[in-house]
């Protein structure tokens, strides 16, 4: 077993960040054990459309919302990377700044990990760190299998931990499921929100929200 506790590492666009995003991360740190989880924001994902609001109001939306919560950290290395910000290499570099024995945990939501497949050198991901899904209860997990390749089922099924703790094992490779409270919150529905109108108050921290209408960064509406 590691003598470390593992570190998590959330990326992400957060156009804008919001409680969803702070609940994941608040429920998979109690649930691990982690040391902390670092929040990614992408500079230019590769898998998506462009992000609305720019990268440096997006690190500071997600400064803002992590200020208070000493287990949550800011890691703009994607922000300040130019061209694609592939999770790839953000996990090597994570992996020379921590050392072969820290646990990684890559922290998804079961909607991103449908989608691993397609991601640039995904194989290689199991090298550097876990992979661990949030899900919402009510039978994620068989969807996942019904929606995957019976060779991709075979390889995540391969991998699957039964103790989400068993993270704490070995530095990388393996997958860990962990149910978290089902909060319907999107970034996308902020946004339209706010450029018609709305008050998508209660749905993000008052700060960030503060801080996206200082700086009109979803303008539309009154």
């Amino acid at each position: 077993m590691s003598s470390a506790a593992p570190i998590g590492i959330l990326g992400g666009t957060f156009d804008p960040i919001h409680f969803g995003h702070l609940r994941l991360a608040q429920e998979l740190f109690e649930a691990l054990k982690l040391k902390e989880v670092r929040f990614v924001p992408s500079g230019t994902p590769p898998h998506r459309a462009a992000p609305q609001a720019l990268v440096e109001h997006r690190v500071e939306m997600v400064r803002l919302a992590v200020s208070g919560n000493g287990r949550f950290r800011v890691d703009d290395r994607e922000a300040r990377r130019p061209g694609p910000g592939y999770t790839f290499d953000t996990l090597t570099a994570l992996r020379a700044e921590f050392g072969a024995d820290c646990p990684l945990a890559l922290l998804l939501g079961a909607d991103a990990f449908l989608e691993l497949a397609a991601w640039h050198r995904w194989h290689e991901l199991f090298l550097l760190a876990h992979i661990v899904v949030a899900h919402r209860p009510g039978g994620a997990v068989e969807r996942w299998q019904q929606r995957m390749s019976q060779p991709l089922a075979r390889e995540y099924a391969a991998r699957l931990m039964k103790q989400p703790l068993s993270v704490h094992l070995a530095p990388a490779g393996g997958i860990a499921v962990v149910a978290i409270t089902a909060l319907d919150i999107s970034a996308s529905a902020i946004r339209n929100m706010l450029r018609s109108g709305e008050d998508p108050r209660y749905l993000l921290p008052d700060a960030v929200l503060d801080y996206i209408q200082t700086n009109r960064l979803y303008p539309g509406g009154r």
